[in-house]
C-alpha cells in the first residue's frame, strides 16, 4: 500500500488529471475525492487543501477544461490572418480542433457547459468559458476585414459556428451520424457554413 502523505509534487494537477480520466470512464456521479486521494497515494484529507468538496473539484475541472480548450484553439487561430485563404484555413482548423476536443472527452465537455450555465456559476468559470468564443470571434472579425465573408454580428456568427460544430460532436459521440465519420461531416459543414457567409454579389 502506498504511503499516505500530505505532500505531493503537484497534487492539484494530479487530482484534476485523474478526475478528468475518471469521469470519462465512470461518469460524474461516481467521482470520489477519497478514491482520487488513494490513487494519488495521499491521505484522504489531502485533497481538501485544494478542493473543499466534490463540487469544488468539478468547478475546477470545468474551468481547467475551458482553459485547455482555449489554449488548443488559440494555437490554431494563431496571429491575425492576412489573406482570405489563411483565414479560411484557420476557420476550418478551429472547427476540427473543437470537435476533436469534444470527441476526446464528451463527459468533460458536458460538465463544462452545464456548470458554466448553472445559476450559481463561478465568475472565473464563466470568464474561462467565454475565452474560446472570443478566439472564434477574432477569426470571424479577421475574415470580415479581409472581405472573405459579409458583414454581421461577429458574436452571432461565432455562436452559430459553435452550435454547428458542437452539434456534430454531440451526434458523433452518441453514435447518431449513421456511419458518417465526424471528420467528414466537419468538412462538409464547414464548406456549407462558409459558403453561407459569402458577401452578396
Amino acid at each position: 500500500m502506498p504511503e499516505q502523505r500530505y505532500h505531493h509534487g503537484d497534487l492539484r494537477r494530479t487530482l484534476l488529471e485523474a478526475a478528468r480520466a475518471s469521469i470519462e470512464v465512470d461518469g460524474v456521479e461516481a467521482l470520489s475525492l477519497r478514491q482520487l486521494a488513494r490513487d494519488a497515494g495521499v491521505s484522504h484529507a489531502a485533497p481538501s487543501r485544494h478542493f473543499r468538496d466534490k463540487q469544488a473539484l468539478l468547478d475546477a475541472l470545468a474551468e481547467d477544461g475551458f482553459l485547455r480548450l482555449s489554449a488548443a484553439l488559440d494555437e490554431v487561430a494563431g496571429a491575425e490572418a492576412t489573406t482570405v485563404a489563411d483565414v479560411r484555413q484557420r476557420f476550418d482548423e478551429l472547427a476540427r480542433g473543437y470537435v476533436a476536443f469534444a470527441l476526446a472527452q464528451p463527459t468533460l465537455l458536458s460538465l463544462m457547459f452545464g456548470l458554466k450555465h448553472a445559476p450559481d456559476a463561478r465568475a472565473e468559470l464563466i470568464e474561462a468559458g467565454h475565452a474560446s468564443m472570443a478566439i472564434t470571434m477574432r477569426v470571424v472579425e479577421a475574415a470580415q476585414r479581409l472581405s472573405a465573408i459579409g458583414p454581421g454580428d461577429p458574436q452571432r456568427i461565432a455562436l452559430t459556428a459553435f452550435a454547428t460544430f458542437h452539434g456534430v460532436a454531440t451526434l458523433s459521440s452518441g453514435g447518431l451520424l449513421d456511419g458518417v465519420a465526424a471528420e467528414d461531416l466537419v468538412e462538409t459543414a464547414g464548406e456549407i457554413f462558409w459558403r453561407g457567409l459569402q458577401p452578396a454579389a
